[in-house]
């Protein structure tokens, strides 16, 4: 019999690559991993990895049972889903990611949608860019959370993780005033085109805006010369306002732009989820969140995409 937390080893392997970024991320020693993928290889009956020096990469059967690993998985979560249902009323922690600007945006609502229906949840935020939240879900470090996705950087299938639609934006370019406006209206490269060779201000590297920001100059002809690489928007909004450069902004984050900033609707969007381990979509609290979000950006839009 396949042990399975032995898979979700194996499983996490071919996600990270690295039988030491494993143990980082479940917090175990790396022998120790070695050690139980050694002993799930017994139990296969078959070599699951190939071992080159310090690198381990998957067999074929390694592979194979990596997808099975990933049925079983997703088929457990939605029995403790089912089981959860079973009981009443909502209560303990539920660990929430979000991405920066859905802080402000989106939690604080949706947390006091979620404190007045289900007072005995137990929410704890957690601030995690979007490349990173599949891993901290798998690794039960999270158990719901805010993702997004843009233009030119679509996610990634990921079939350890489900998500549903929570709302779509479009992104604004932000310049300074001295510039004066852009014209309205126009291709991508009409509207970036004559920030070509002005400094750019993009998220920091290694994050989706940031490659965005990156891809979209591109579309429009040219390579960003980034001067300033921030992650609060606000900060870009700041900084275009006073000539430091120009950057991209979602709608949500426009709400409270300074004097001296201009905005200029671009043809791109951002499209904002709640993902969760697959399988997961029914689990009360989860379901919870996920109404409680769709409350919180209503009331805020009205712009919810329906779905699930």
């Amino acid at each position: 019999m396949l042990d399975v937390r032995r898979l979700h080893l194996l499983r996490e392997l071919d996600r990270r690559g690295t039988i030491a970024a494993v143990a980082e991320a479940l917090s175990f020693t790396a022998s120790a991993v070695s050690q139980q993928l050694s002993v799930l290889e017994r139990e296969a009956g078959v070599p699951l990895l190939e071992r080159s020096g310090r690198r381990v990469v998957l067999t074929p059967a390694g592979r194979t049972l990596v997808t099975h690993a990933d049925a079983v998985l997703e088929r457990l979560e939605r029995a403790v889903s089912e089981l959860a249902g079973a009981r009443e009323g909502l209560g303990g922690p539920l660990r929430i990611g979000t991405f920066p600007s859905g802080g402000p945006a989106i939690v604080p609502a949706a947390l006091a949608e979620l404190a007045l229906r289900h007072p005995a949840l137990e929410p704890m935020v957690r601030e995690i860019d979007s490349a990173r939240v599949s891993d901290g879900l798998r690794a039960g470090e999270l158990d719901v959370a805010l993702v997004h996705d843009y233009d030119f950087v679509p996610a990634s299938p990921d079939t350890t993780v489900d998500q549903v639609p929570l709302l779509e934006e479009p992104v604004y370019l932000a310049t300074g005033a001295a510039a004066g406006p852009a014209a309205p209206g126009g291709t991508l490269a009409d509207l970036l085109g004559p920030w070509a060779t002005s400094p750019w201000i993009t998220a920091r590297e290694g994050t989706t805006g940031h490659a965005m920001a990156v891809r979209a100059c591109q579309a429009a002809g040219f390579q960003p010369r980034i001067r300033h690489q921030v992650n609060d928007f606000r900060t870009v909004l700041a900084l275009a306002a006073i000539g430091q450069g120009a950057g991209f902004v979602p709608e949500m984050a426009t709400a409270h732009a300074p004097d001296g900033v201009v905005l200029t609707r671009l043809p791109l969007f951002r499209r904002s989820k709640v993902a969760f381990r697959a399988g997961g979509g029914t689990h009360p609290a989860i379901a919870a969140f996920v109404a409680a979000a769709r409350t919180a950006v209503g009331a805020r839009s009205g712009d919810v995409l329906s779905g699930a």
